[in-house]
């Protein structure tokens, strides 16, 4: 059984079809789903699977495709149902505008020690949005609850971005999460509307990948692990 995105898991002994099909190639219908009988085998492999690409191009996720991850995203573990995410999705000429925030962004951080940005500096922060055809925005909403600490909340919105991302790549297309130092520069968080006591949390780039999913290498988990009884 591969780990390569290229190579779906096997369906089930009923069916010799994988249990869905790649994002279709005109990019103009979701992927359909086949089989829901999965095993778990084949479900943690899966996810296993899941890569961070960062060389994406078209085709991109549709709206009702992206719509059908955030309505994953939304099942996220999210205690006192306060729902603290917030997705933008940002496309087209629309990522032009968004690189010049992250310009602005950039020249402000510049400013406060002291430097100025270089113009080959300048050109690679601007083009930063340009590197997928899609870029979903997740933002944390922090709301004031007596029950729900901040942490939760933006714990809760990493949950939403893993959904997010496997829900992705289930319909067959390749993510990268990304932050940086200028998620949460005020020209930043001004560009989406986040509050100040807000956080953008997620830059999830998606589209296509021309490349092969890269095997991933085991991770000895024994290190990380402890069991009580």
């Amino acid at each position: 059984m591969s780990n390569s995105a290229d190579s779906l898991e096997e369906n089930n002994d009923n069916s010799d079809e994988p249990f869905y099909k790649s994002a279709p190639q005109n990019n103009t219908e979701s992927p359909i789903v086949t089989n829901a009988q999965v095993t778990d085998e084949q479900l943690i492999n899966w996810i296993k699977s899941r890569r961070s690409i960062g060389n994406l191009s078209i085709p991109a996720p549709t709206e009702s495709q992206i719509k059908a991850a955030i309505d994953c995203a939304v099942t996220a573990p999210d205690h006192k149902k306060l729902q603290p995410w917030r997705f933008i999705v940002t496309q087209g000429n629309a990522r032009h505008d968004l690189g010049r925030a992250f310009l602005a962004a950039a020249e402000a951080q510049a400013a406060k020690e002291g430097e100025a940005l270089s113009e080959k500096t300048r050109q690679k922060t601007y083009n930063m949005p340009l590197r997928a055809p899609v870029i979903i925005t997740v933002v944390t909403q922090m709301q004031v609850h007596k029950k729900v600490p901040p942490f939760e909340q933006m714990l809760s919105t990493g949950a939403a971005v893993q959904n997010l991302i496997l829900a992705l790549k289930a319909q067959g297309f390749s993510t990268v999460w990304r932050t940086g130092l200028l998620c949460n520069e005020p020209a930043v968080k001004e560009y989406f509307g986040v509050g100040t006591d807000d956080y953008v949390t997620a830059f999830v780039y998606t589209g296509s990948s021309p490349c092969d999913m890269p095997t991933r290498k085991p991770i000895d988990i024994e290190p990380l692990l402890r069991f009580e009884s």
